[in-house]
């Protein structure tokens, strides 16, 4: 690709510009790196390289992949303390990689991208940070997470209560909680971690549920040295344990796409709900009414236990309103709270509606997506070229680890990229005619899945009630399908002139 003179000599133009430096981001850098690529740069709002994980510092954070498979294929680490690692491991591993790689010096800490418009005569994106300055890429990648903008709900009176109330996702670590009564408002997958963590310190927890989820056991353990000297001199070992994990969430997809397949599943769910749950009308609280994989299914083996503590309670009559001193529920019950803690999800309905993203032509990522969240493959958006997203719509879901399917994209981009030098093409936009018909594909293949017919609404489904998140296939046929790009569905150009 050919360079851009900075306009009037203070834009940095580098070929590529990539936003974030979570797993997707940095990945996205290394891809670049090995392919010979290292004209890039990394804006990065905030001080610190890690995402979600720099984010997420609530107590019991941790993945609910295994270690061996939420890491990257081509950066294994060698040391894990545990089946499934903690928040700070995770994080340690990011930094960690960004040291041995040398990323640093592509990294712009404290830098928002706050405006993206694309020059059609110059077929480069011009891009500005909230502190004024510009970059003139070629290409842009998007990788700033499908997760990261806390869904605060809107529940009358929450401007009245006079305690500390926060997100999970923020979590407020100047608020001590010993002996202080605790309001928890969801039970999802960041709730399950965090209770049993809370619970013995607060003087009481009081457990908010809208609806019962299913939960399966975490098969976490600490890992052996035995098992450290075998990564460590024998890598084939980890990659064996890489490939048991990786179809350990591949095969509940295949019943996810196929319900009728779901009964083994739920059978496994109730028996550890009836196992950990012996009080038959806790337990009929606890049961959801909705088919099991509708919703993400949760990897826990405490939160049970913790439910049936004497200083912890589950309400599930449904909040009516916040008061000065806690929360009364539909009942008409008053529960007194000192604090109150948010873990209701991320906002996942339309995670450009606040950017500012103006396209070819002027088109704004508000007008294509007007009636929802649509791509192509999840990494490619008609009107928008040069542009990649990492997780875009319809790319995740399912129950296979997210890395799994970022490192396909990486693979994509990166052939993509490779197919426009082929072809000296300055701009690579594909059709719309060819994102319809891939998007009437994929939504004809989900409307059997669980996750659209289970009877549950997830942040799978868009207010409209379509499904904006999930690939309709396994994470095999998602690798396949981003193996190679197939340049009848993009338009290459240089210039005026198309190139056929």
């Amino acid at each position: 690709m050919d360079s851009l003179p900075a306009a009037g000599g203070m834009a940095e133009t580098p070929d590529v510009l990539i936003v974030g430096t979570g797993f997707a981001g940095l990945g996205m850098a290394l891809k670049l790196l090995d392919a010979g690529h290292s004209d890039f740069v990394i804006l990065e709002k905030a001080d610190d390289v890690g995402g979600t994980w720099r984010e997420n510092t609530y107590p019991g954070c941790a993945c609910d992949v295994a270690s061996v498979m939420y890491s990257y294929s081509f950066a294994p680490n060698r040391s894990w303390s545990r089946m499934y690692a903690t928040q700070p491991e995770i994080l340690d591993y990011i930094r960690t990689v960004v040291k041995d790689r040398g990323l640093d010096s592509h990294i712009r800490f404290n830098t928002e991208a706050v405006s993206y418009e694309f020059d059609d005569a110059a077929d480069r994106w011009t891009v500005r940070t909230g502190s004024g300055q510009e970059y003139r890429p070629r290409m842009v990648v998007l990788a700033h997470g499908a997760l990261h903008q806390p869904q605060i709900p809107d529940i009358a009176g929450m401007d009245r209560f006079k305690g500390a109330m926060f997100h999970s996702a923020q979590w407020d670590h100047s608020v001590d909680l010993k002996g202080k009564r605790v309001a928890v408002i969801g039970t999802g997958s960041s709730a399950v971690q965090f209770i049993p963590e809370i619970a013995g310190t607060a003087a009481h927890v009081d457990v908010f549920q809208r609806n019962a989820h299913w939960v399966l056991p975490k098969a976490d353990r600490p890992l052996k040295a035995l098992e450290h000297r075998l990564f460590r001199t024998l890598p084939f070992v980890q990659r064996l344990y890489r490939l048991a994990a990786y179809w350990t969430h591949e095969l509940p997809v295949l019943a996810f796409l196929n319900p009728k397949l779901l009964g083994a599943l739920e059978l496994a769910a109730k028996r550890t709900l009836s196992k950990q749950v012996p009080d038959p009308e806790l337990r009929a609280k606890l049961t959801p009414d909705y088919q099991i994989g509708c919703k993400r299914i949760l990897l826990t083996n405490d939160y049970f236990p913790a439910l049936q503590r004497p200083d912890v309670s589950l309400t599930t009559s449904g909040i009516e309103e916040f008061t000065e001193s806690g929360i009364r529920t539909k009942d008409g019950e008053l529960h007194e709270a000192d604090v109150v803690i948010l873990a209701t999800g991320f906002s996942t309905d339309n995670r450009c509606a606040d950017e500012h993203i103006v396209g070819r032509d002027g088109l704004t990522i508000q007008e294509a997506w007007s009636e929802g969240m649509t791509a192509h493959l999840g990494t490619t958006v008609a009107g928008f070229p040069n542009l990649f997203m990492l997780m875009g719509p319809n790319s995740g879901g399912g129950a296979q680890s997210i890395l799994f399917v970022i490192e396909a994209q990486l693979h994509y981009i990166v052939e993509c990229l490779r197919m426009m030098r082929t072809r000296q093409a300055t701009r690579i936009e594909v059709r719309a005619d060819a994102q319809r018909e891939f998007n009437t594909w994929l939504h004809g293949k989900l409307a059997g899945s669980v996750w659209n017919s289970g009877g549950c609404h997830s942040w799978f489904l868009d207010h409209r009630g379509l499904n904006r998140q999930s690939w309709p296939g396994t994470g095999t046929s998602y690798w396949r399908a981003t193996r190679r790009p197939d340049p009848q569905v993009f338009q290459l150009s240089r210039a005026a002139r198309t190139l056929r």
